[in-house]
């Protein structure tokens, strides 16, 4: 009876564990301690994002999205000194986008808009590497004509300030204010992440493929520099071309593609003001 009892003890610890396990991986991470001009900004975005009620806290979402995040982030930490954290956030548009200090901002309808793993990890790669080339930060010297030890500055001066010029970049980041230079150098660092990390970098030519002529009204922002996608599509092969070693491994064909799954109607639990 012991011996029994002691089975069915095993029988019901696997399950519990692996249900713990999966609800740990289905949390939003804790956000990174504020300790430069970055991460300060970085902090203040993520504030306007949670007391807009738009930072999903928990779903069954994240254990889908964590593992490709966490092979992505391992290859791409070394560029940036900051770590990078991947937060489900609920807009109306499939979308994702990046900020200062290593926060990575992906909709919740982007993981059932894409059809397949290496769209979605094109997608991620392409924002971190946003990040890796501090994209944002020449985006709001640029949109809103202060230089770099202005918002150094202001950041210093106070919170009240750095979260003016928080809201300012969400603007900024919501409005594709990204030229094209900047956009098609985020999508050759995001190919090489991708390659580096195991992920077929031709999942991001795909999505552009896909929607070269859909209607822009029902696709992620980040494809929705229309008339330049041919040419970003163009560059990305040419950079395949002229580095063999790396992506003449990988399958061009979108029918090589993996499979992409997740919980239907996964449910949401949302961040609330005051929290972290």
């Amino acid at each position: 009876m012991p011996k029994l009892r002691c089975l069915g003890r095993r029988f019901w610890i696997a399950p519990l564990l692996m249900m713990i396990s999966v609800l740990c991986g289905a949390q939003a991470p804790v956000p990174e301690p504020a300790t430069d001009q970055e991460t300060e900004l970085g902090q203040e975005v993520y504030n306007e994002l949670r007391d807009k009620g738009e930072i999903v806290e928990s779903s069954p979402l994240y254990a889908t999205l964590k593992p490709i995040a966490d092979s992505i982030s391992r290859v791409a930490q070394s560029r940036y000194p900051h770590p990078f954290k991947f937060y489900l956030v609920h807009e109306r548009q499939p979308n994702a986008f990046a900020t200062p200090g290593g926060n990575v901002y992906v909709v919740d309808s982007l993981l059932y808009f894409v059809k397949n793993t290496e769209q979605l990890a094109g997608t991620l790669c392409h924002e971190v590497s946003h990040t890796i080339h501090r994209d944002s930060i020449s985006l709001m010297e640029k949109r809103n004509a202060i230089k770099r030890h202005e918002i150094e500055a202001a950041i210093l001066l106070g919170p009240t300030r750095a979260h003016i010029l928080a809201i300012a970049l969400l603007g900024d980041l919501h409005s594709l204010g990204y030229s094209r230079e900047a956009e098609s150098n985020a999508d050759i660092t995001g190919s090489d992440i991708c390659a580096e990390a195991g992920y077929n970098p031709w999942g991001l030519v795909w999505l552009f493929d896909e929607f070269q002529h859909a209607d822009t009204r029902q696709i992620p922002q980040l494809l929705s520099d229309h008339p330049a996608n041919g040419t970003r599509i163009e560059t990305l092969k040419k950079h395949f071309r002229d580095n063999p070693d790396v992506f003449a491994k990988f399958n061009s064909d979108p029918k090589s593609a993996t499979p992409f799954n997740v919980p239907k109607d996964a449910a949401e639990q949302f961040l609330r003001s005051g929290a972290n």
